[in-house]
Order: structure tokens, then sequence, then C-alpha cells
């Protein structure tokens, strides 16, 4: 499928939109099979988001490298150019992969946060696709304060103790409470091969895990023309340890770390 016009004025006006059926059936494929294999054999990078001796949550991090069938079909099946599109940018590069496994009866529910102060990139061209390799309900999907992304920047903090482990604490605002009788919240239940499209500083969480199947998720994260790097004096989340070394503060995303895969003219291995 190709974005339309419709879904890229939601993006830019509400920072989220579902994407259905954006994947066929092969690059579905592939992206099941590399979400099932990262979470079998994850990464030194891999957390617990859970309660000990509860259903578990579960996340990694940059893995692409391990599984260039990834990039490949992310390249391929049109996704690149629908991200491109979205954030209304010339070029899109893959930033990291983020895979993310909620167990039946997962309790832990991901409070609602913004994702790029975690992060060590500034600009606002950027997208997250959120991509379920299981059915998933109105209930247990990932929620959206329409209109969050507008430029505030909320603190980060972490989602079991609510540490305030990047910022310092008091040198952002708290992330508002979020009412759902009177915010405008944004929510889809979704079937694999939908997506749902987001913007990094857009407000987002989720419920825990009621349904009686996984919720196992692939996110891909992508960055576009105006974003630059922003290093930072703490570990965010994800790390990429050095690279202040090669990439100084406010130099373009031009590493080998992050794919260019939009235009596909301009990919290394095109």
């Amino acid at each position: 499928m190709t974005v339309s016009q419709e879904q890229i004025d939601q993006y830019q006006s509400d920072g989220a939109v579902v994407l259905r059926r954006v994947f066929d059936d092969a690059a579905l494929a592939v992206i099941t099979q590399v979400t099932e294999t990262m979470l079998i054999e994850p990464s030194p990078r891999a957390i617990t988001a859970s309660e000990p001796g509860k259903p578990a949550f579960v996340e990694d991090f940059c893995n692409w490298q391990r599984f260039p069938e990834l990039l490949e079909t992310v390249r391929t099946c049109g996704l690149a150019r629908d991200v491109a599109a979205l954030m209304r940018s010339d070029t899109a590069r893959l930033y990291h992969d983020h895979v993310l496994n909620k167990e039946p009866g997962a309790s832990q529910p991901t409070p609602f946060h913004q994702d790029q102060p975690f992060y060590n990139v500034d600009g606002r061209q950027n997208v997250s696709v959120w991509i379920p390799i299981d059915p998933v309900d109105r209930e247990t999907t990932l929620e959206f304060l329409a209109g969050s992304h507008d430029g505030t920047w909320y603190l980060p903090t972490t989602f079991y103790d609510k540490q305030a482990k990047w910022f310092p604490e008091g040198s952002l605002a708290p992330v508002p409470t979020v009412d759902r009788e009177t915010d405008p919240i944004l929510g889809w239940a979704l079937e694999p091969g939908d997506a749902v499209a987001f913007h990094m500083l857009t407000v987002h969480g989720a419920a825990g895990n009621t349904m009686t199947h996984p919720r196992r998720t692939l996110s891909l994260r992508f960055l576009g023309d105006d974003v630059t790097h922003a290093p930072r004096r703490w570990t965010t989340s994800p790390p990429f340890p050095g690279l202040e070394q090669d990439l100084p503060d406010g130099a373009p995303m031009d590493h080998p770390l992050f794919p260019l895969v939009w235009p596909p003219d301009h990919s290394p291995d095109a």
C-alpha cells in the first residue's frame, strides 16, 4: 500500500495513525520470523520491565544487523517510502528496532510517556512503526494522546519504579495525567499485517495483556531529514556507546548504525 494524503495529514495533526494491511504475506512472514528469533535469542541489551515472579514484559533493542532480511524487507515492501511520506521527509533512516513481548497475564502497564526524551536525537521529522505479529484487541493495544507531539518534552522515567535516570529530576515537566473520559485518546484493535505509526514525542502507553495469547510486537524507529545527533551526559535508551566520537553534537545521523532506507537508489547496497 501507499499511505494516503489523509493519513499523512492525520499523522501530522494527531501524532499517530493506523496503517491497515501495510504488509503483504511475504513481508509479514519475514517480520514474524525475525521477531520470534529476537525473543528466543535476546541480545545483552534485553531488559525485563515487569515485576519479578509475574508474567514477563520483555524488551530488546538494536538487533537489525543480525537480520539482513529485515532491512531488505523494510526497503522493498513499501514501508520506507511510506514513513518518509508520513514525516514529509526526502529521506528515511532506520534508527533502531525494538522488540516487545507481553506474556498473557502480564499486568504491568506501559505508563504514558514520550520516546524521544529517552533518545540521543533532536529534530521533528521522525516516526515509529509499531507492528504486532499477534492480534491485539482494543483493551491491550497502544494508546496515544492526540496532538501531544506539539514540541513539548516531558520528563522520561523508568517504567517500573518511575525514577528519572535520564534528564535530571525537575529539568522537564512530568508527563501529564491522561484522562480517558475527556482527553482525545487514539487506539485501534490490530491484526497481523496492520501497524500504527506515531511521532516520537506523542504521549502513549498501554495496559497489561489481558488476552490469552502473547502480545509480541516489533517497533521500527525512523529518522528524517532534520534529525541530528544530540549526545547526552547519561546513557540513552537504547545506548550508542562511543557514537559521539564519530558524530559531534548537531551532526546529521549519517552513520552505518543508521542505514538509509529511502530513497532506494541512495542505499549502500542498491
